[in-house]
């Protein structure tokens, strides 16, 4: 189990806010985007407290299918997220030449103009620029002031939701045998790791079984589960097969480059 810091309390104490909000004026409402551990830590909340009632529902939205930061939508039984997310798209085209942007240099730029963290989602970087999706209450004010990202300028338009540009994912299939599937082997494998550092890498809650943070290395994973190790990626569990003669598991994992 996670610990929580203040921070996680104040978290927290606003899902609880937006929950209630929905409940009591029967609309919409939402978080700010959400990484990997505070989802976590939203959606044990919204588990209690949505259990026994059917008039409010949640989900975690971020805008595509592999989205790795969303917000919580609290929705009441006539709404759908499909038609009640708070998302928009700016797309930032660099007009340099030869100049290629990371993530990085596109987020410091955000940030140095006080953007808080919570307005912005996932960064989809390219050749020629950057899908960047946002909360549609700053959108204007980026086509405004967004011109540069360091010294690089750059072209902005706004986009709708429909028209995000998701960059292909180069794909890596593996095939291992691992002498269980504990999630310490199978982090091991997935990610080319020894074993004590795959450990080390869960007891830093650095790993996310199904979006949720994981701290025992002995968590079991299932076949079709997603593993994500920050800053190495994410990963699948694909098949379980039959045992080998030596008494290990195959299994086949794909990881995301």
């Amino acid at each position: 189990m996670m610990n929580e810091t203040k921070e996680d309390k104040m978290l927290l104490a606003a899902v609880e806010d937006k929950f209630r909000q929905c409940g009591q004026s029967y609309m919409v409402t939402n978080t700010g985007f959400l990484d990997l551990r505070q989802r976590g830590l939203a959606e044990t909340l919204c588990r209690q407290m949505t259990k026994g009632q059917q008039e409010i529902s949640y989900c975690f939205f971020g805008g595509y299918e592999e989205a790795e930061r969303t917000v919580c939508l609290f929705l009441p039984d006539y709404a759908s997220p499909k038609d009640s997310h708070p998302l928009t798209v700016i797309r930032a085209e660099n007009l340099s030449k030869g100049k290629t942007l990371t993530h990085r240099d596109y987020l410091g730029s955000l940030t140095a103009l006080g953007i808080r963290r919570e307005m912005i989602g996932d960064i989809l970087t390219g050749d020629e620029g950057a899908d960047i999706l946002v909360m549609e209450e700053i959108a204007q004010f980026l086509l405004l002031n967004y011109g540069k990202a360091g010294r690089v300028p750059l072209k902005l338009m706004q986009v709708p939701l429909e028209g995000l540009q998701i960059p292909e994912m180069r794909v890596k299939k593996q095939k291992d045998t691992v002498a269980s599937l504990r999630l310490d082997n199978v982090i091991a494998s997935a990610f080319s790791l020894s074993r004590a550092k795959a450990a080390e890498a869960i007891r830093m809650g650095l790993v996310f079984l199904n979006s949720m943070q994981v701290e025992k290395i002995d968590a079991q994973v299932k076949e079709g589960d997603k593993l994500v190790l920050r800053g190495k990626g994410k990963a699948y569990l694909r098949q379980v097969g039959q045992r080998t003669r030596k008494d290990r598991i195959f299994i086949v994992t794909e990881r995301y480059l």
